[in-house]
């Protein structure tokens, strides 16, 4: 009997069962380059992390020595006996200076003439010549204008005729007097015609007084014509011009004269800062005084204190002082500002650096010396007065030490420095800077 092989019916999936749309495995369509783009995706991933890798790594390298001070040397990274790198500071300097120390006071001043003078007429007429230019140096007695004298000329001819009238009235009447004198020795006439002729006499000498004052006036009234400068000075704008009626002190004047050679300087002081210069007037010590121009910068001129006021103005708290000026190259002109430096005294001898290289900190005032390894130490010192841009010293330093000046910030103790040329300034220099700077603070013009 011959038997009929079995035949197994294939696993077949039943189409309701499997989800719309899905093909089978085998028959599911592939997708180009799908894979590759999953790839590079996963390799750029990669890529970034190993890039992150090495950043902390290499921020961990350069910042072992912060982060990480209980390592051992070695475990950091570096040799065991690297040593790391000496940071240098470039900053400037200035020698510590043993000079006189110069004490001023700084203040605003106004230039004030000691005289001047408005030219005015004192006698009426017409103005028929002006003999000076505007603007120029006049001296005393010099003539400047002339007014017509032709009224005045004919009133003095007036009166010296009527003087000489009356000189020959006066002769007549002695002449009388001494006939009578002579009648009367002989009897002939009464005493009483003698004492008639002599209060007669008297009575014509008082006539000629009057006629020889009355010819002074008028010579004095043809004076006034001629107008003479009655100081030595610069004249002024005229203010009239040849050819106009002027009156007896007309209110507007002619022109003005002010005195330049030598001129005045009144300037302020502050209120506490009078006992230093009181101190120094009562020792009978002449003081000076420098007037500079509104920037500090130009010397006009040097004069002397002459005078100080009586009491302090209320409002500003500042004493008036004044001083007088030779003003001989003339930079000095009346109702200029200008400011005004006042020498109160001279420190002799005493050490000074300048103002920048002091600092002040919660141990007191030090600076920062620099030592010939070029080093700086922190030196503590004791300081004095200051003057403009320079301060004395008293204790904490000695002649020719280098301080620093510029980059103090970035210092401390034994920081190493490399010098910078700094460009040498003087003295004064130095002072007038610093009391331009002053000046500005307290709003000079």
């Amino acid at each position: 009997m011959i038997s009929k092989p079995i035949v197994r019916a294939p696993d077949v999936v039943s189409e309701r069962s499997r989800p719309t749309g899905e093909l089978p495995d085998a028959k599911r369509p592939e997708v180009p380059g799908a894979a590759d783009e999953v790839a590079a995706s996963n390799l750029r991933a990669s890529r970034w992390w190993w890039l992150l890798l090495v950043v902390l790594a290499a921020g961990a390298w350069y910042f072992r020595a912060d982060w990480l001070p209980w390592l051992p040397i070695g475990t950091s990274g570096g040799a065991p006996d690297a040593k790391p790198a000496v940071r240098v500071i470039p900053v400037k300097t200035a020698t510590v200076e043993q000079r006189d120390l110069h004490q001023y006071l700084n203040g605003l001043g106004t230039v004030t003439a000691l005289k001047t003078v408005t030219l005015k007429s004192r006698v009426d007429g017409e103005l028929i010549q002006v003999r000076f230019a505007e603007g120029q140096m006049v001296g005393e007695g010099e003539l400047l204008m002339e007014i017509d004298p032709r009224m005045y000329e004919a009133q003095l001819h007036q009166v010296e005729g009527q003087l000489t009238r009356d000189e020959a009235t006066l002769k007549l009447a002695k002449l009388t007097l001494a006939r009578v004198e002579d009648l009367l020795k002989q009897n002939s006439i009464a005493p009483q015609q003698v004492d008639d002729q002599v209060a007669q006499v008297q009575q014509i000498e008082g006539t000629i007084e009057t006629d020889q004052a009355l010819v002074a006036n008028a010579r004095l009234q043809l004076s006034y014509c001629r107008i003479t400068a009655p100081i030595n000075g610069r004249i002024g704008l005229r203010l009239v011009d040849q050819g106009n009626m002027v009156r007896a002190n007309d209110l507007g004047g002619l022109a003005v004269i002010t005195q330049l050679q030598p001129i005045a300087l009144v300037f302020t002081i502050p209120q506490d800062d009078i006992p230093r210069v009181l101190k120094q007037t009562r020792e009978n010590r002449e003081l000076t005084v420098d007037a500079y121009d509104r920037d500090f910068k130009t010397k006009l001129a040097t004069g002397k204190l002459s005078a100080i006021d009586n009491q302090v103005d209320s409002t500003t708290g500042t004493l008036r002082l004044k001083a007088v000026f030779d003003n001989e190259d003339g930079l000095l002109f009346p109702n200029q500002f200008v400011n005004a430096r006042l020498l109160v005294d001279i420190r002799r001898n005493a050490l000074v650096v300048p103002t920048a290289a002091v600092q002040r900190g919660p141990n007191g005032v030090f600076v920062y010396a620099v030592k010939p390894d070029e080093t700086v130490d922190l030196r503590y010192i004791a300081i004095g007065p200051s003057e403009g841009a320079m301060t004395a010293i008293e204790s904490g330093l000695e002649p020719g030490e280098l301080v620093v000046t510029d980059g103090v910030d970035k210092l401390v103790k034994d920081s190493k420095v490399s010098l910078l040329e700094a460009e040498p300034v003087s003295a004064d220099a130095e002072s007038n800077r610093g009391a331009a700077k002053e000046a500005a603070n307290q709003g000079a013009p």
